[in-house]
């Protein structure tokens, strides 16, 4: 009885993770709309430094909107992955990249937005600082390569996943 309630217990702590991982994917959005509003009113001018505000603010909002769809995915997963029990009897009712396979393939998805974001934020800096580049932006590309190298030597079983039938999902291999 006591196990059953902790584990109640779990459920509802990991439905509020997800929660808060959709309220944050909602500010995420909010805050790519603002950034391409911004953008918008930038574009309206025809000055050379404006167009740099420009693109600037477009690559910005661009990568909130991504990291909004990437919070909407977490949330997803970890709400049907963790806290909704679906029999398998009762076939694919939700997607099939919702159903993640454990955390590790979740901490795998995390290490690749990340990548992709310092992908993006070293292109903003590069706009940004059109005239000099400092030290500290070139260390940039030196962690994407390290990162990178690292998720390569972990390994991944996202990438050569085998799902269950009874989502939907297909094996696939890189």
């Amino acid at each position: 009885m006591a196990t059953r309630l902790f584990t109640r217990s779990l459920r509802y702590m990991m439905m509020f993770a997800a929660l808060g991982a959709a309220l944050g994917a909602l500010l995420m959005f909010w805050l790519g709309a603002s950034k391409l509003l911004h953008a918008v009113r930038s574009g309206a001018v025809a000055d050379p430094l404006a167009t740099t505000t420009m693109v600037t603010s477009v690559m910005g909002g661009t990568d909130a909107f991504l990291f909004g769809v990437v919070l909407i995915t977490f949330s997803y997963a970890i709400m049907f992955g963790f806290v909704i029990d679906q029999p398998a009897s009762s076939g694919p009712s939700t997607a099939s990249w919702a159903w993640v396979q454990g955390v590790g393939e979740l901490k795998h998805t995390l290490i690749e937005v990340i990548l992709v974001y310092l992908v993006v934020d070293f292109a903003t800096d590069l706009v940004d600082e059109a005239t000099s580049v400092s030290w500290q932006t070139l260390v940039i590309p030196l962690a994407i390569v390290l990162i990178a190298g690292a998720l390569r030597l972990l390994g991944s079983d996202a990438n050569h996943r085998t799902a269950d039938p009874s989502h939907g999902t297909t094996e696939t291999t890189t």
